[in-house]
């Protein structure tokens, strides 16, 4: 299946909290998207990784995405090297995405901008002829994506573009919370994390609008690029 997007998460929700709305516009507009998440989150302090598998296949299905793939690296622990590059390489080649979304740069999260590096890294060796990979014993072609982006996490970098999601953020908050286990309960005897409070959870929608505030809309998300952001002529920047 050849898709026009593919979005990587160090963790499952990690799409959902970065790019969901993004994800459903383009859905919407007839793209092809999938999701690959590089750990099952089994270090989260709430939850198990077996209900964030289950959370995470909720969420795919409020989306609308394709497909939607675990590498299981191991969380916390997972490292930029040749062995796991060479299975990221697999699922760019797999599923020769147009664009390619991953993690923000830099954040809280020490996995967060690991994922970023290694993704952006395999992007570009997965271009690489001389770089032979298989899948279920059949050899795998070269592809680069034509960009990637990253998306914006638990600090507030500064975007190179945003996008107008405005009508999608209820499926975006849906999305969020079918991962019921690792947000705001009230009711939840566990320990509290930075990301169960009401406060994070609200945090969604008011970023969110912030963003859509300075460029005219309700609603955005913003990204960060590797490159240039070009266009055709100015009257395609609005």
């Amino acid at each position: 299946m050849k898709l026009d997007i593919l979005a990587f998460g160090a963790h499952p929700d990690d799409v959902e909290l970065g790019c969901s709305a993004t994800i459903a516009k383009e859905i919407s507009l007839g793209k092809k998207v999938g999701i690959v998440d590089l750990t099952r989150g089994e270090l989260g302090t709430r939850g198990s990784a077996e209900i964030r598998d289950q959370e995470a296949a909720n969420a795919a299905k409020i989306l609308g995405v394709s497909v939607r793939e675990n590498l299981k690296f191991a969380d916390g622990f997972f490292t930029n090297d040749k062995q796991h590059q060479l299975e990221v390489i697999k699922m760019i080649r797999k599923y020769q995405p147009e664009i390619v979304l991953c993690n923000a740069v830099d954040d809280r999260h020490i996995d967060h901008p690991k994922g970023s590096k290694l993704v952006s890294d395999a992007c570009f060796l997965s271009g690489l002829l001389k770089i032979e990979t298989t899948i279920e014993g059949v050899n795998q072609e070269k592809w680069r994506p034509k960009q990637v982006y990253h998306y914006i996490q638990w600090k507030n970098i500064e975007p190179d573009f945003v996008i107008d999601v405005s009508g999608y953020m209820d499926k975006k908050i849906d999305a969020v919370l079918a991962y019921s286990s690792q947000f705001y309960d009230p009711k939840s005897a566990e320990p509290e994390t930075p990301i169960t409070s009401k406060n994070f959870t609200d945090s969604i929608n008011y970023r969110a609008r912030d963003l859509g505030r300075l460029i005219g809309v309700d609603f955005a998300e913003g990204f960060t690029s590797e490159r240039y952001v070009a266009a055709e002529n100015l009257s395609k920047f609005i």
